[in-house]
């Protein structure tokens, strides 16, 4: 069954329509991203009077304080900014449109379904390293940095999935990603867990990843798959398959794909390592054990 088509009021349509192409424009010009980003937000959350009085030298408290400097994402850090391995120069532009993203996703706007899918879908144009046509995203997704993403047309993301790509990540076109699902492009070293190896992670065209599955770091899950919900997947999805469980294990072939895939009992090995991404540190880079271990 397909959805039906919704439309907004037309006086609702250009208040929305207008408002993302500003944005859009924004930042798409040589404007500094984090004044674009700031003052959306202030604007978004209702605080421009607030705002301009403490620009202007009035006294508000420390908690008021904190709450207006925090729209400019300056003044904020992100998990991914720790990473030894980013990319600083990639990640200087993504840090201030991710946080646009986040709080937008913290504003009553993000559950107005029409107007937030289009000003996800705006940002993702900027943010991502390629997003195709119609990509539709719900509220909640979150990424590592977004700059190493891409995403193909008419594909939807839904409610509270996490793209990893620390290392890099690619989803085909009409894929549908349900709920929860996680999809990882790093792993930790089992003896010390702050040795990480960054992989690709591909996710075929057509492919539906099922509420609350997990994809580990440098799977590939082949075109026209399916993940049944909460598996885990540790090892490639051939195209056509059905995989469920924990780990995840192909347990049928969609059917008229037969002909199409590869048996049940001739699923070729995974291929994780040659999607190994290696990276290096400058050599006056100063680490440190955040957990404060001595590994001798």
């Amino acid at each position: 069954m397909t959805k039906r088509h919704v439309t907004l009021p037309e006086s609702a349509e250009a208040g929305l329509r207008g408002f993302i192409d500003e944005v859009d424009e924004r930042l798409a010009s040589d404007e500094d991203t984090c004044r674009v980003v700031n003052e959306v937000l202030v604007d978004l959350h209702g605080d421009r009077d607030a705002y301009e009085a403490w620009q202007n030298g009035e006294q508000v408290s420390n908690a008021e304080r904190v709450r207006l400097q925090s729209y400019d994402p300056c003044n904020a850090t992100l998990e991914s900014e720790y990473y030894a391995e980013k990319d600083e120069e990639k990640f200087r532009r993504s840090k201030h449109l991710q946080w646009l993203w986040r709080q937008f996703d913290a504003t009553p706007m993000a559950d107005n379904v029409e107007f937030a899918l289009r000003f996800r879908e705006m940002l993702a144009n900027h943010l991502f390293e390629e997003a195709g046509d119609n990509l539709r995203i719900f509220k909640g997704v979150t990424m590592t940095y977004g700059h190493n993403i891409t995403v193909g047309d008419n594909t939807v993301i839904h409610d509270g999935v996490h793209l990893d790509d620390r290392g890099k990540l690619t989803i085909g076109n009409r894929c549908s990603i349900s709920d929860g699902v996680h999809i990882y492009s790093h792993d930790h070293d089992v003896v010390d867990q702050t040795a990480v190896t960054n992989f690709h992670t591909i996710i075929g065209d057509d492919a539906r990843l099922t509420y609350d599955s997990m994809i580990r770091a440098g799977l590939k899950i082949g075109e026209n798959a399916i993940v049944g919900a909460r598996a885990v997947v540790q090892h490639d999805v051939p195209a056509h398959h059905i995989a469920v469980g924990t780990p995840a294990k192909s347990v049928k072939i969609k059917p008229g794909w037969e002909n199409e895939a590869v048996p049940l009992d001739d699923v070729p090995p995974t291929e994780k390592e040659s999607r190994r991404i290696d990276s290096e540190l400058p050599d006056n880079f100063e680490q440190f054990d955040e957990f404060q271990r001595n590994l001798d």
